[in-house]
């Protein structure tokens, strides 16, 4: 069976799995991702793994893209202090934790091995987050908070994979430096993304008549911003980030009635396709995965898997319901409130923000196309330590978010609102 025939067949399932989950008000990301498990268990099904360049290349670009043009700017603006303190500080806190974590559980991780897979795990991934947590009845704060973070998360958490796949290697790690290449990465990704919107709202404006056109630009910007910014060593993500915001801000002021329409169409079917292979992909990725693995190693490092999901889970919890006593001191504090950092009322995190936001650090496909890129080899050829193991442990704390988190999470949004009607009532 060739590739192109098994994608027909992923997309036709992906299809119909969706319209059941629909249908009988289930979570589509969760019945995708058991589809695939089962899927990939069945002997007569060919082996499908998961290219780490066809994910950062086909699925990254369009879906950032997607997610940052359809962000209300004003509200992610307004909400930008509590957005870079999910995005950068916790990533950094979760590498660190995790990484301590698996240094003590599992033997033989090393530090630097150990920090490799606090990066892999660092971030949340914004397809998971976005799909677990759509129709659930969340706030728009919520909703800012999360897709933001999502957003710009994974810069920082590919700033500590790098270094510390570098440290497995043996080289030192210089802090000033680090600092110094994240500022690049972030500086330089927002550049580009504002440079290729304003070279594209130019090309727009001449074309502006020919809808075909104007669309075809549209959908190929991403992918051309994206490998720009990994061509000059940026992030590609976040010039695929600024892209979008600034296309979005074009969008709403000169693009005509027709075209937006058209154009929702498109992104909402392109969207729909890649969300769903995303899924189906990851849980086709267990049985691979399982295959390379000891059935003495399968069941303890799914317990390490566990350990580790729920140190990120508690860490997450921490940073957010500090940065929510924070606001709140902040909004209170007489030198604060008549100054230029006044903090707005409608950035406040209640109780019901606090508990979801925590809830809902799913990791997702970054992570898994991130852990099996690892190099197979070092620099003088010696495989690379525990390599089956980290990708065993990413994929299971992946699945454990996505479908533990992801089955939970209406739970815990329903009794939130019934203790929420009781308390007006």
């Amino acid at each position: 069976m060739g590739n192109f025939t098994i994608l027909l067949v992923l997309i036709s399932i992906m299809a119909l799995l969706n319209a059941l989950a629909d249908r009988f008000k289930l979570s589509s990301p969760i019945v995708l991702i058991i589809a695939g498990i089962a899927m990939g268990f069945i002997p007569f099904i060919p082996t499908i793994e998961i290219d780490p360049g066809v994910v950062f290349l086909l699925f990254l670009p369009p879906l950032l893209y997607d997610a940052a043009f359809n962000l209300h700017f004003k509200d992610f603006r307004e909400n930008l202090n509590t957005i870079s303190s999910m995005a950068f500080g916790l990533v950094f806190l979760t590498t660190v934790g995790i990484a301590v974590i698996a240094h003590y559980i599992i033997p033989g991780m090393s530090w630097p091995l150990a920090f490799v897979l606090g990066a892999i795990l660092s971030s949340t991934d914004a397809v998971a987050a976005l799909s677990i947590t759509k129709g659930l009845g969340l706030s728009p704060l919520t909703i800012t908070i999360l897709e933001g973070e999502s957003l710009l998360n994974d810069a920082s958490a590919l700033v500590a994979y790098r270094y510390a796949t570098a440290a497995v290697t043996g080289a030192a790690f210089i802090w000033w430096k680090a600092s110094f290449t994240f500022l690049i990465l972030i500086g330089g990704g927002i550049v580009i993304g504002l440079v290729i919107a304003k070279i594209l709202a130019t090309v727009l404006r001449l074309i502006r008549n020919q809808i075909l056109a104007v669309l075809s630009y549209t959908l190929l910007a991403p992918f051309i911003t994206y490998l720009l910014a990994e061509e000059l060593h940026c992030s590609a993500v976040i010039a695929v980030v600024a892209l979008g915001l600034s296309i979005s801000k074009l969008s709403e002021a000169r693009f005509p009635e027709e075209l937006k329409r058209q154009s929702a169409s498109i992104w909402e079917l392109l969207v729909f396709l890649l969300n769903g292979l995303i899924f189906v992909l990851i849980g086709l990725e267990l049985p691979v995965v399982v295959k390379s693995i000891s059935y003495d190693d399968l069941w303890k490092d799914a317990a390490y898997a566990l350990l580790i999901t729920v140190t990120a889970l508690i860490i997450r919890m921490v940073r957010v319901f500090s940065k929510k006593e924070g606001l709140q001191r902040g909004f209170n504090h007489p030198n604060i409130k008549n100054s230029k950092q006044a903090i707005s009322a409608f950035t406040l995190l209640g109780l019901q923000e606090s508990l979801v936001i925590s809830w809902s650090g799913m990791r997702g496909i970054v992570s898994l196309a991130v852990a099996i890129g690892l190099p197979k080899t070092l620099v003088h050829g010696q495989p690379f330590p525990m390599r089956g193991t980290i990708i065993y442990i990413t994929t299971v704390v992946v699945l454990i978010t996505i479908v533990g988190q992801g089955l939970l999470l209406p739970i815990l949004m329903k009794k939130i609102n019934a203790q929420q009607s009781c308390t007006k009532s």
